[in-house]
């Protein structure tokens, strides 16, 4: 499965670092962050960042399952973020209740707007999600009807870039 990460218009040195007090990078996410359906309360995990370069124009965070059974990985979650913002609290990317979220503007992502919990099939073994944030060096910008707000998630990665630096935490999730 393709991540946003390996596309070539998001590729640039890593020098953003990206981590959880929610979860160790590479190491399993709490229930509490999971669809409500799964027994979670589908909050997104607190993160933050350091290393933002000047000139950056705006952050954008990038959350996947590749192990979905999907084409293409599942995107829990889309935002662009102001590049004053250096983390976001927990929840912070919840459609309905964005926890603090000022200067983060959430964006459509594979089934909804903001956050979607962790809901991995029954069965199907434990699932990476992945958190990766990239620095534009440029606003955003799709000629759309409804604009960034309202394009395809896929649509929106492919019109980002230039990237000036960019950084990930991996996570691990397995249904119960």
């Amino acid at each position: 499965m393709r991540l946003a990460w390996d596309t070539e218009e998001l590729r640039s040195p890593e020098t953003l670092v990206v981590t959880s007090p929610d979860f160790a990078d590479g190491g399993p996410i709490p229930r509490i962050h999971a669809g409500v359906r799964l027994g979670g309360q589908e909050l997104s995990p607190a993160l933050a960042w350091s290393g933002v370069p000047s000139g950056t124009a705006e952050l954008l965070l990038v959350i996947e399952d590749p192990d979905a059974p999907m084409a293409t990985p599942y995107i829990h979650g889309l935002a662009l973020i102001e590049p004053s913002v250096v983390a976001l609290a927990q929840g912070a990317l919840s459609a309905a209740h964005p926890g603090g979220a000022g200067g983060v503007r959430l964006l459509r992502s594979s089934s909804g707007r903001g956050w979607i919990g962790m809901a991995p099939p029954k069965g199907h073994g434990p699932h990476r999600y992945v958190f990766q944030l990239f620095a534009l060096a440029e606003p955003l910008s799709i000629g759309s009807k409804g604009g960034v707000e309202e394009a395809q998630p896929r649509k929106v990665l492919a019109a980002a870039g230039p990237v000036l630096a960019r950084g990930r935490i991996d996570g691990v999730y397995q249904r119960p």
